[in-house]
Formats: C-alpha cells, structure tokens, sequence
C-alpha cells in the first residue's frame, strides 16, 4: 500500500478520531498533519507492517499525549463534528446531548480523555486500550471510572 493509498482510505477517520481526542477540528487537523508527516518519511517501514492503520492511529494517540504537554492549556470551544460530517436535520435535544457531551470530554485529563474516547468511540475493550496508551487494564478501569459522572441518586 502507498502512503497516498494510506491518506485516500484513512485520512477521515484519522481526522475524526483526532477531533474527538482534541474537542477542536482545528488543533485535530494539526494533530494528524504532524503525524502523517513523520509517518511518510517513514513508510517505507509502515507501509509492510500487517496493520499500518493501526500503527499510525497509535502514533495520533501518543502525539496527543504529548502534544498536550507541549501546548499551553487553552479553554477548548465546544464545537461538533459537523465540519467533518454532512450536516444533517438534528433535533435540539441531540443537539444539546451533543455540546455537553463534548463539554463534558474537553474538561477531562488528557490520559482521561484518551481513555474514554477508545472506549466509547473506538471501542476497545481494557486491553486494546491499555496497550494503546502504554498502560494496565486496571489503570484503564480507574481511568473510565474517574471520567465518569457519578449515579443520579434513586428516589
């Protein structure tokens, strides 16, 4: 497979993928532009690998990371990821489940965030989550379960 192959069939999906991470189309497509220019002067090696779809996602997952740590902390606009779907009739409450959905995932810790975007949009189960972040099972458990919001109390 060509890296151009590559862009043609995984260029969306790695976009998308990183929106959710980033809550900003914005710092998402900067995200993947960085990313995929390491990658393609290394794809004479990613290119034979069994999954190089897999490997270049990891690659956005660990950049997001540590990009975090290199940027400073702005206050993330909520947005949608209508700018990288067709726009669609949309009644007001989705859309409002929506906006705080992604307000609630733009105030997360970024190891938080990464966690529960693999879980919830990708997902992995514990362990492809763990090996995607370079961490345990049980760190990946503690991780969903900080980020979650607690149970409404039963009347």
């Amino acid at each position: 497979m060509t890296f151009e192959e590559f862009l043609n069939q995984r260029l969306t999906p790695l976009l998308r993928y990183a929106t959710v991470l980033t809550c900003d189309p914005a710092q998402a497509q900067d995200l993947v532009q960085d990313v995929l220019e390491r990658a393609q002067r290394k794809w004479a090696r990613i290119g034979r690998m069994d999954l190089p779809a897999a490997y270049v996602k990891r690659m956005v997952t660990n950049e997001f990371l540590s990009w975090r740590r290199r940027r400073a902390d702005l206050a993330v606009p909520v947005t949608t990821l209508d700018a990288l779907t067709p726009p669609l009739a949309d009644p007001t409450a989705l859309v409002d489940q929506r906006a705080a959905l992604l307000d609630g995932i733009a105030r997360l810790p970024r190891k938080q965030r990464a966690a529960v975007v693999l879980r919830y949009y990708e997902g992995l189960d514990d362990t492809e989550i763990a090996t995607e972040l370079g961490c345990s099972p049980g760190t990946v458990r503690s991780h969903i379960s900080a980020a979650s919001p607690p149970c409404a109390p039963r009347s």
